[in-house]
């Protein structure tokens, strides 16, 4: 247990600032796997709206890593990568369907 007020009071933003990161990192995982299963259901079955679909997922999954870096709660290098890794699942099928 924390010995002064400022001690207390620091225990308490870390404790609010843990929380704020773990609901941004949740988010993110969360935005992540529905884009990646919106990418093996445009795998199995490739169709324009599928693929619409998967590049909404895309976007939103992009935006929330964006906001992350921006508060602080992802480390931009770590944020480019998790964009990175998902930009190459969509990449190679885009190709051979155009």
């Amino acid at each position: 247990m924390a010995n002064t007020k400022s001690a207390l009071k620091r225990a308490q933003i870390a404790e609010r600032n843990r929380l704020r990161n773990k609901s941004y990192k949740s988010a993110v995982k969360t935005l992540m796997k529905k884009y990646l299963l919106a990418v093996a259901a445009y795998t199995a079955n490739p169709s324009p709206e599928l693929k619409q679909e998967a590049q909404a997922r895309l976007s939103e999954a992009y935006g929330k890593i964006d906001k992350a870096i921006k508060r602080g709660v992802l480390h931009p290098n770590n944020g480019a990568r998790k964009k990175s890794r998902l930009a190459h699942r969509l990449k190679p099928l885009t190709q051979t369907a155009e």
